[in-house]
């Protein structure tokens, strides 16, 4: 992994990495808020925030935004659905503690995977969208794709990871991941 600075922040570029999970938490420290509540309506999302102190305050060590940045490698894993919540979890859990409120981004560094958030109750969820993405973006030597330096099926692993996307932005709320129920990160390796 190589660091690279740009405009004063600095990025994660990967050299020779199978998949590396760049995390970005931006948020409030805990305790910089007494109450936070969010409320969706049809125009959109409102956010009410109530300080703890005035906003002078804000400004302190203690209570302004903060940050962290964590790369996590994830090993080679074979073709299909990967639950990678837990990994995620493990590795930026100590970071996740110290927000009240904020956001964490997770940035996939890999051009054939992808990211999503969906249901892990039932595994034929994972498996019926692994049979939708075989369906609609044929692989094989009867494939409508110019681009095969790399085998029959590298083509189609690039347009299905562009239709998922490698980021996701989840809500932190007191010091977690503020997801549903059912939702868990999941990795396609594609």
């Amino acid at each position: 992994m190589m660091m690279v600075k740009v405009k004063g922040f600095w990025f994660g570029i990967g050299v020779g990495v199978l998949s590396a999970i760049v995390v970005f938490v931006i948020g409030l420290r805990r305790g910089a808020m007494q109450s936070s509540r969010v409320f969706f309506f049809s125009g959109g999302v409102r956010s009410v925030l109530t300080p703890a102190t005035d906003r002078s305050s804000m400004a302190t060590s203690t209570s302004g935004p903060k940050w962290a940045q964590t790369t996590i490698t994830l090993p080679p894993q074979r073709r299909g659905c990967h639950l990678i919540t837990p990994k995620i979890l493990k590795e930026i859990g100590q970071d996740l503690s110290g927000f009240n409120c904020g956001l964490a981004h997770v940035f996939l560094q890999h051009t054939s995977a992808s990211l999503t958030i969906n249901e892990n109750y039932d595994p034929d969820v994972q498996a019926d969208t692994e049979t939708f993405l075989n369906r609609i973006v044929p692989e094989g030597s009867s494939a409508p794709w110019r681009h095969t330096m790399e085998g029959p099926d590298d083509m189609p692993a690039h347009i299905k990871s562009s239709m998922f996307g490698c980021q996701l932005t989840i809500p932190i709320t007191k010091g977690k991941l503020n997801m549903g129920t059912w939702q868990v990160i999941i990795s396609f390796s594609i």
